[in-house]
């Protein structure tokens, strides 16, 4: 059954994955303080106010880098946003804007996707002021949160909700065999899952533990 999809995008380590766990219910992305623990796409189901969607989870992205495997992730999260109804740019309010969000945001206005800009880390209703600087970006919908703590999560949604095409109906919902590939580091089972699903679907490098 076709869902519409939802993709989760911005430079590393601004909190897409607790942003996604959160939506999603529960802690399937990995959430650390290193940047890049996140690489493939990560894909789960999500749901507010009778509205179901596929919820992507994306490495971050680093527009200008030389670093192979953060190339791999840059690839991985446009295809998200290629494949997205709606895109979640998230950003850190603490930080303020930063080259890499510009070029993020440059990206996405290209794609001509409908974008809600996430201003991350706004732990506190006072500190909502920090977000104004974020419409330098040229992104019309800014909203602020705290994905950790859970605050403007609701309206995050709403916007979110309000761009999706017509939700699809769930009384037919598909029951697919689920199937997991393992092996030793740098077998091969990358290779085989694209193989399989017929797309470039996870990163495939030698570089052990990709």
């Amino acid at each position: 059954m076709n869902q519409p999809m939802v993709a989760i995008v911005g430079r590393p380590n601004v909190g897409k994955s607790t942003l996604f766990n959160r939506l999603v219910g529960k802690r399937i992305s990995i959430v650390e303080d290193t940047p890049g623990v996140t690489r493939d796409r990560i894909i789960a189901d999500a749901e507010w106010n009778r509205h179901v969607f596929s919820l992507v989870d994306t490495g971050g992205i680093e527009p200008e880098t030389d670093d192979a495997m953060m190339s791999y992730m840059k690839e991985q999260a446009q295809l998200a946003v290629s494949m997205a109804d709606v895109v979640v740019m998230m950003t850190d309010g603490k930080a303020g804007v930063t080259v890499d969000d510009q070029l993020v945001a440059q990206l996405l206005r290209r794609s001509h996707k409908p974008v809600v800009l996430c201003v991350n880390k706004v732990d506190n209703p006072a500190r909502e002021d920090m977000i104004y600087e974020f419409y330098e970006l040229g992104l019309e919908c800014v909203m602020p949160c705290s994905a950790t703590l859970g605050l403007g999560v609701g309206d995050l949604l709403d916007e979110i909700v309000a761009r999706l095409p017509e939700p699809v109906s769930q009384e037919e919902k598909e029951h697919r065999l689920q199937i997991a590939v393992v092996g030793k580091p740098n077998a091969g089972k990358s290779s085989l899952t694209n193989a399989i699903l017929g797309q470039y679907r996870t990163i495939v490098s030698d570089i052990p533990g990709t």
